[in-house]
């Protein structure tokens, strides 16, 4: 908060504001609705005006408020008020100037306000989308490394098998029942075609009833 060691005295400021703008004591008291006595108090510093007078006086010299405020040491010197109270009480300048300056100063304030709000928005916006970007990146990453990591599906097996031997085998893996098996068919040779049964006698079932018949009649 501004002192009175930091800023003049607001008696001082306001007549020096009231001569600028060529009024009287008696004048501007009318004008701010206080009396002739009490404003020549606060002018020589003997009385400290409230809030409500200091707004009084700012209306009439047409001055901001926050000016005035900022002179008495009731507002901190922030938010441009320190310019503004300086266009007020610069000598060299006419009310009407002081108040186009002021005018222009504070539209120009806005301005910067309003562009300063929407770039935030903007940037905010962008950083949003940038986050959205990323986590959509990072799902379909997580995606793809989690179908390469999966085990591939077994082939079905033949419906088919022919059944393994059992036993030991060779030193090549063959199994020692089939080569031992090879071996017996190769010394016995080719296995004998089947015959096929005729209606009439063969040579040796004759021979086999003749011989029959031999025996019985040696029993006999």
């Amino acid at each position: 908060m501004a002192t009175s060691k930091d800023l003049p005295d607001v008696g001082g400021f306001i007549r020096d504001l009231r001569r600028n703008a060529k009024i009287s004591l008696r004048q501007l008291a009318e004008q701010a609705g206080v009396s002739n006595p009490y404003l020549s108090q606060i002018e020589r510093g003997l009385r400290k005006p409230s809030a409500e007078v200091l707004q009084q006086l700012a209306s009439a010299l047409r001055v901001s408020t926050p000016a005035m405020y900022l002179r008495a040491g009731l507002l901190d010197d922030k938010e441009g008020q320190g310019v503004l109270a300086a266009i007020a009480v610069d000598p060299e300048l006419t009310m009407a100037q002081k108040q186009s300056l002021t005018q222009i100063y504070e539209t120009f304030r806005r301005e910067n306000a309003r562009l300063a709000e929407a770039t935030e928005a903007a940037a905010t916006a962008e950083t949003a989308a940038a986050t959205a970007e990323t986590a959509a990146t990072a799902e379909k990453a997580a995606t793809t490394e989690t179908a390469a990591t999966e085990p591939a599906t077994a082939p079905e097996a033949p419906a088919t098998v022919a059944a393994a031997a059992t036993g030991p085998v060779t030193p090549e893996g063959t199994p020692t029942e089939a080569v031992l098996e090879s071996v017996a068919v190769t010394e016995a040779g080719a296995a004998p075609a089947p015959t096929t049964t005729a209606p009439q006698d063969t040579t040796a079932r004759r021979a086999a009833r003749k011989a029959a018949g031999a025996a019985e009649e040696e029993q006999s």
